[in-house]
């Protein structure tokens, strides 16, 4: 273990605190300047590493192993070789110049590299296919809505069913927007406990919580100047709520375990499939932060409702499919597709977008038949009466083709955990599986419906 004292508190004196604070080697003595707010005293006042106006209090002590002197001036390297005990080194001159140069290279280094996972993450998300509109009225009125709301710095929120593609709405607005060249950061709001999420968020700095070992720049941070979308916001905790309506309100952000609060320039684009309404009244869902998103509402429609899209949207997958599981297939046959626009999609865009690449595996030929979707969607009967039916026999359909896709909906929902989605229909687990056996539904098949990045839904 080696003992050293830093004399200089500048941007040298800061960036070797900065490098020799997260080594298990070093231990850090003290940092001395005689500026009491210079940058390497301040840092070192928030990392309770020793500090001096006044070198002479520590570098006469026999502990120290080595004194780098950043200062590079004659006199204050003449009185440390004066007071140093004998078996003390110095570091000073050009050597100290290498080692704040090296460090200086090194955080350039960093930043490149976090500089450029933020562009691949962005290249990989840009490589889907545009947004796709198609000819659905409430489709075009999204289209209108985002091409007004694009140029603007204003806070936008996309509501809509899971599985419509609000990541994609989202992505579609930053395109169009003046910070297009700037990466767009996501998180979901699911994916993290309350306390990462404040980490992921706003930073931390070294020493904050266990296994904090260095310091820590948040995503607002690295979005300053861009945009950030929050997926899911409906289920983030009440206490980063309020936290994240500082960021609304003020522009500032606090690393956990910071005293200091810092002024971000970012766009903020939310999401929710969330009745947020009924989570305010429910005190899940701050009314303040809720009026703050609620400037511009976006809504997506379900697939059910923007059925004339089907076809173009099924297409649309059929070639992502193809080129995912190098397979050549075609075409969807006329039965096919007619059992994909009678079927509900409780999984909107991501079910379709599933169900088409998996009926590719499965195709045998150059087509896409009614065999190669799965079982629930070819028996999709026509919900209109049949002529000779009769209307008790019509409603008795009627009813049976309901529950079936109510429980795949439900299904879907739970990612085919039958308890939760019992739980969702509010009836016991034992008549919920009753639904299963009668409709011949397995749950197995709902496991990967959900995913938690909209990033896989046609843009």
């Amino acid at each position: 273990m080696t003992t050293v004292l830093i004399v200089g508190g500048g941007k040298g004196g800061r960036a070797l605190l900065e490098m020799l604070v997260g080594d298990p080697t070093v231990t850090i003595a003290g940092i001395a300047d005689v500026n009491p707010w210079a940058p390497g005293i301040d840092l070192a006042r928030r990392l309770n590493v020793p500090i001096a106006t006044d070198f002479r209090e520590l570098v006469s002590d026999p502990r120290v192993d080595l004194v780098i002197d950043v200062t590079g001036e004659a006199q204050v390297r003449t009185a440390i070789q004066a007071l140093k005990a004998p078996a003390t080194e110095v570091m000073g001159g050009i050597g100290a110049r290498f080692m704040w140069d090296l460090v200086a290279e090194r955080k350039r280094s960093v930043e490149l590299e976090d500089r450029y996972s933020l562009v691949v993450r962005e290249l990989q998300a840009q490589s889907e296919a545009d947004f796709i509109m198609g000819r659905n009225p409430k489709m075009r009125e999204v289209a209108e809505l985002i091409a007004r709301v694009a140029p603007t710095p204003t806070t936008v929120l996309v509501r809509g069913e899971s599985g419509t593609g609000k990541e994609l709405a989202a992505r579609a607005i930053h395109k169009y927007s003046p910070l297009r060249d700037k990466p767009l950061l996501t998180v979901n709001c699911t994916a993290l406990t309350p306390s990462l999420m404040e980490s992921e968020l706003f930073g931390h700095r070294r020493g904050s919580f266990t296994g904090a070992v260095a310091d820590k720049v948040g995503l607002f941070e690295k979005a300053d100047g861009g945009t950030i979308f929050l997926d899911e916001i409906g289920d983030m905790p009440l206490e980063m709520q309020g936290k994240l309506l500082r960021v609304l309100q003020a522009g500032e952000i606090k690393p956990v375990g910071d005293v200091v609060t810092r002024r971000v320039r970012v766009r903020i684009i939310a999401a929710t499939n969330r009745d947020l309404d009924h989570a305010m009244q429910k005190g899940e869902f701050r009314e303040d932060l809720f009026y703050r998103f609620n400037t511009f509402t976006i809504t997506l429609p379900p697939l059910r409702e923007r059925v004339e899209d089907l076809p173009v949207l099924a297409y649309h997958f059929l070639r992502k499919a193809e080129a995912k599981v190098n397979k050549k297939v075609a075409r969807i046959s006329n039965d096919a597709l007619d059992l994909l626009r009678r079927y509900a999609w409780p999984g909107n865009l991501r079910e379709l977008e599933n169900t088409v690449e998996r009926a590719v595996v499965l195709a045998a030929g150059g087509a896409v038949e009614p065999a190669h979707l799965p079982l629930h969607i070819q028996g999709t009967p026509t919900l209109g009466m049949t002529v000779g039916e009769g209307l008790l026999a019509g409603k008795s359909r009627l009813v049976q083709e309901f529950e079936r896709q109510a429980v795949a909906r439900l299904l879907s929902e739970a990612r085919g955990n039958v308890s939760i989605a019992a739980k969702l229909a509010r009836i016991t687990r034992r008549n919920f599986h009753r639904l299963l056996t009668k409709h011949r539904i397995n749950p197995r098949q709902f496991k990967g419906d959900r995913v938690d990045d909209d990033s896989s839904v046609s843009r």
